[in-house]
């Protein structure tokens, strides 16, 4: 089965608002690992959409924060994890049953070979 990641936007991409450590081409290298990637955040699902489609990154999902236990519902995986910047990334993860990577832990695991295990 496959492995899920979720990403805040804001403080977590680099295209947030604000910027995170989060590349877009992170993304995309960890999307080529066989990743489901999407995104759930406070922002509308139409802004979230169009950031992905302005950088030509095709996702699997777009979701409002409080939404993210929809995520798993509809798509099987071994693992899900929410990568995000804030205590409410976690406490939405966590109640989602997702597992949570702050930020800053990610890119630097990212930036050293490391998948998210």
């Amino acid at each position: 089965m496959a492995k899920l990641i979720s990403f805040d936007i804001d403080g977590t991409l680099e295209v947030g608002e604000p910027p995170g450590g989060i590349t877009m081409e992170l993304v995309r290298q960890v999307q080529d690992l066989g990743y489901l990637i999407g995104s759930c955040s406070d922002r509308t699902v139409s802004e979230q959409q169009r950031i992905w489609l302005d950088h030509g990154i095709k996702v699997e999902f777009t979701v409002l924060k409080h939404r993210l236990n929809d995520v798993k519902d509809q798509f099987p995986a071994d693992k899900y994890y929410h990568i995000g910047d804030t205590e409410a990334d976690r406490r939405a993860s966590l109640q989602a049953g997702f597992d949570f990577r702050p930020v800053d832990d990610a890119v630097v695991q990212w930036l050293n070979g490391l998948s998210p295990q």
